[in-house]
């Protein structure tokens, strides 16, 4: 809340939604610049290109506002994009700082960052020495975890390259960085993250289908025994839901495992490249084929409320979306090995858990599956009763300010301790 000189209250949030009205606006912050021990409304822009008229954007903004709302003072951010975290929200703090020395002017208005080195920089608030092509990403720069995800966030939107996760986290050098960049160009894969099967139609349908066919097609074929229910006893949404991956239909087994105040409000990551080709077929496919992937992908989507988790990159939009589920009351299911068993055994977890979870910031579920494996090798689906189990670990929840390494770490050891309950 920004509190005027006049003792008016203004909430910025307001001001942004008038300012997204306008054509020539990418992205806005209204951040208050400080004023006698008051503040007043700065709107901070992100044009679209040579389409985008500061001026007047404010004054067509102003007409919706009230007369203490209206904005005074602007600012047009000179990179890209706003600096953000890895759900994506602009990095208020650093962006209200950048604003207030380029209107005292006190130094640059913003730090340059047309090169790799400014980037960090600009990242870390360390430069990169002349010469710094051999720095070390982690002991000399001591690039977190977190300091990672951003650059490549960064990276990607400004040199327009699609950037693989994995080779990205095998990086230690900023030479290595830079090779990277010149040998990681490729076409980005279109990630759709859509919010119609949270609707409450979709969600209707979805949820009478399940209890009327699925719910007591499962039982039928398996009768998986639960274990650990009482764990999530006084639990309130939304959660995390982190477990092992056995099959394609590991789904099938957790949705009965989940009390109903979570199973009927759950969301589902899955592969994001799958998701991708099943939404636009590739040409080689005949009709038939483009045809029932495009009607595998609807029923992914509306039956079991799927959204993209990407194994490559684009993963940080992925993020987002789990934000925006979380905020909306949808509890979110991961499997953290990114890929399905071959040999019976856990796979380490990706970082990307650890991340994840440290930025949602809602309590963790671990579940283990059992006795899934076996029925996979002999492609069998019917099995006795309780021969496949679900186990549910205690719930977890992070500090703030702890490593998400550290995290990612954590909940694989919680998961792997349920194989033996």
């Amino acid at each position: 809340m920004i509190v005027t000189p006049a003792g008016m209250n203004i909430y910025p949030e307001d001001l942004e939604k008038a300012l997204r009205s306008q054509p020539g606006i990418r992205d806005c912050v209204v951040i208050g610049l400080e004023r006698d021990g008051n503040s007043e409304p700065c709107a901070v822009l992100l044009l679209n290109g040579s389409d985008g008229n500061a001026a007047a954007t404010i004054e067509a903004a102003n007409r919706s506002l009230a007369e203490y709302q209206k904005m005074r003072h602007s600012f047009v951010w000179p990179e890209p994009d706003f600096p953000r975290t890895p759900t994506q929200k602009p990095i208020v703090p650093r962006i209200r700082e950048v604003v207030q020395n380029a209107k005292s002017g006190a130094g640059k208005t913003a730090p340059a960052t047309d090169s790799l080195a400014g980037m960090i920089a600009r990242i870390t608030g360390r430069p990169v020495q002349s010469g710094g092509q051999d720095a070390n990403l982690e002991t000399d720069l001591h690039l977190t975890s977190l300091d990672r995800v951003e650059l490549m966030s960064a990276l990607e939107e400004r040199h327009q390259v699609d950037l693989n996760e994995t080779q990205f986290q095998d990086v230690t050098t900023v030479a290595q960085l830079e090779s990277l960049l010149t040998l990681g160009a490729s076409s980005p894969v279109q990630h759709v993250f859509p919010t119609w099967p949270q609707n409450w139609p979709v969600t209707s349908f979805r949820l009478a289908i399940y209890y009327a066919l699925a719910w007591p097609a499962t039982y039928l074929l398996a009768a998986p025994r639960i274990r650990g229910r009482e764990n999530l006893r006084g639990l309130q949404g939304p959660v995390l839901v982190v477990s092992n991956h056995v099959t394609y239909l590991d789904i099938a087994w957790i949705l009965p495992a989940l009390p109903a105040r979570f199973r009927n409000r759950l969301a589902t990551a899955m592969g994001g490249e799958r998701l991708a080709r099943m939404r636009r077929p590739s040409g080689n496919l005949n009709l038939y084929e483009r045809f029932m992937e495009r009607l595998r992908y609807f029923l992914a989507v509306s039956l079991f409320n799927v959204f993209p988790l990407p194994q490559q990159s684009g993963f940080l939009r992925s993020f987002a979306f789990a934000g925006d589920l979380a905020d909306r009351g949808w509890n979110v299911l991961v499997f953290p090995e990114g890929k399905t068993t071959d040999d019976g055994n856990m796979s380490p977890f990706r970082s990307g858990i650890g991340l994840l979870a440290k930025q949602l910031n809602i309590s963790v579920v671990p579940i283990f599956l059992h006795g899934l494996f076996d029925l996979k090798q002999k492609h069998q689906i019917l099995t006795r009763p309780g021969h496949v189990r679900a186990t549910i670990g205690a719930p977890v929840r992070f500090a703030d300010g702890q490593d998400a390494d550290e995290i990612t770490r954590e909940l694989e050891r919680r998961v792997r301790e349920l194989q033996s309950v």
